[in-house]
């Protein structure tokens, strides 16, 4: 099973679109990581991020967007209706598939001290990670803010960070950083502009003032809607369902003469969340989850539906995205070795690859789409008009576009045949022959990508860069040619 962390930061950022694309653009950067989604608010003047990956790649991922916050955020200069403390405010890792929430808790300090040594940010480690009870909850950490915050820390003991400096980073704050579960951010609308009302009734729902366990509220003013919002963080909506919710906002706004317009959800809910809800607000009876015809499916998507895709007319996916695919199953063979020769090996090289390995399959996985793209780029422009004044620039760009990406898949391929022989060195002999089959579909990758380099090039028209693109794919290939050679015999002798 991949070992995927979700990773949520939220950034003191929501009305400059630019910043918040240069964030994310850190964050997609790093091999192993997808980017899910992004969600700015004006007037909160706050920015929600999710993404997923495996641990090492989501640590990596996580330090450069608080690195690139801390850049381009002043937060002397920053005003919103949301709380805030940091220009990365707060960063929480959740556990997906394969990875428990004591791994999270270990990525959350290993990013917190990151962050604290290496950006001289403050960190103060919250949720399931938090150093001592009172700082389990995040608006406890938070209380008095930025400016809060400056004054005490270093004065009062209190708010001593668990790592970096004892003083407040002059532009970037502080950070929190921990491990929870999956939380849904959630906004109920009321039509009033009466924000005494949106704070009466977030304290009567919220856990902090007698109201319900898994709920953190606050009422805020929206001027953009000239409406006041509850706002409200479901910390476990599994146990306190967001219907239940909801329906108690409606009745607490009914008593001051106020109704519900609507509401939203920020960010990305799991699935149980909607078909809970689902069940609660029609009364369905025995309903279960898996009577939603998509979790049936998902499995197909990710194997049978790839299958069908590559026989059908459609040109994509084609040979280049077959290519990745095959690069990133190689790898996932190598994370698998390294994973059962781990124990045997201690910390050390081979538990140092398995977060490699991951971080490639992520890469690989990620180019069978981008390849696909790549080409549907060039038919795209190859079906602009003749008279279109940018139809050459664009289909040459295009076209480029189309040679690097199998590029990328072999030099991404010859890592995985390097981890592979690695792996096959310090292996046991019973997992030789999945480090062998690593080899060779990485080779495999190599090879059927090499080929969709060589038949983009003749319609490249810049002659220098044809001759680059062809060189680096040669010299790759040449290249894992030779750990090829070394591996099959070193595989034979094994296995004979």
């Amino acid at each position: 099973m991949a070992r995927i962390v979700e990773c949520v930061p939220n950034f003191s950022e929501g009305r400059r679109a630019e910043v918040v694309e240069a964030i994310c653009a850190r964050i997609a950067a790093v091999p192993g990581v997808r980017l899910l989604s992004r969600e700015m608010d004006a007037d909160h003047n706050r920015a929600v991020v999710t993404f997923i990956g495996s641990p090492e790649a989501a640590a990596k991922a996580a330090f450069e967007a608080c690195e690139e916050a801390a850049r381009r955020i002043d937060l002397t200069q920053h005003q919103g209706e949301h709380p805030r403390m940091g220009a990365t405010d707060v960063i929480p890792f959740v556990p997906v598939a394969g990875v428990t929430m004591e791994d999270c808790v270990a990525l959350a300090k290993r990013v917190g001290e990151q962050i604290g040594s290496r950006l001289n940010i403050p960190v103060y480690l919250y949720g399931y990670a938090a150093s001592r009870p009172e700082r389990q909850n995040l608006p406890d950490i938070r209380k008095g803010e930025f400016e809060g915050l400056r004054d005490l820390i270093g004065k009062d003991a209190s708010r001593q960070p668990d790592y970096g400096p004892s003083a407040i980073h002059a532009t970037a704050g502080a950070t929190a950083v921990g491990a929870r579960d999956f939380l849904v951010a959630y906004n109920i609308y009321l039509d009033s502009d009466d924000l005494a009302v949106a704070k009466k009734i977030a304290a009567a729902i919220r856990h902090s003032s007698g109201g319900f366990r898994y709920v953190q509220a606050s009422g805020f003013r929206i001027a953009e809607r000239n409406r006041v919002q509850v706002s409200m963080n479901l910390t476990n909506p599994a146990k306190t369902p967001a219907q239940r919710v909801f329906e108690t906002v409606r009745r607490e706004a009914a008593r001051f003469g106020v109704n519900v317009t609507s509401s939203e959800v920020v960010g990305l809910a799991p699935l149980f969340v909607l078909s809970d809800t689902f069940e609660q607000a029609l009364q369905v009876e025995r309903w279960k989850r898996e009577q939603i015809l998509e979790t049936h499916l998902l499995e197909e998507e990710t194997t049978a539906g790839f299958l069908e895709a590559c026989a059908s007319r459609a040109p994509t996916p084609g040979g280049g995205s077959v290519s990745a695919y095959a690069g990133a199953m190689a790898a996932a063979m190598a994370a698998m070795v390294a994973r059962l020769n781990d124990k045997k090996a201690g910390p050390g090289p081979l538990h140092e690859m398995i977060e490699r390995a991951e971080a490639a399959t992520g890469r690989l996985h990620r180019l069978v789409r981008e390849d696909a793209e790549a080409f549907e780029a060039v038919l795209s422009a190859m079906r602009l008009p003749e008279d279109d004044p940018g139809k050459a620039s664009r289909r040459q760009a295009a076209q480029v576009r189309a040679a690097e990406a199998p590029l990328e898949t072999m030099r991404a391929g010859l890592d995985v045949m390097r981890m592979a022989r690695e792996c096959v060195e310090k292996s046991k002999k019973s997992c030789v022959s999945d480090g062998g089959v690593a080899m060779h579909l990485a080779w495999a990758a190599i090879e059927g990508a090499r080929l969709n380099v060589l038949i983009n090039l003749p319609d490249i028209a810049d002659a220098a860069k044809r001759e680059e693109l062809r060189r680096a794919a040669e010299d790759a290939r040449q290249q894992a040619a030779a750990v090829r050679k070394e591996m099959e015999a070193a595989v034979e002798r094994a296995v004979s």
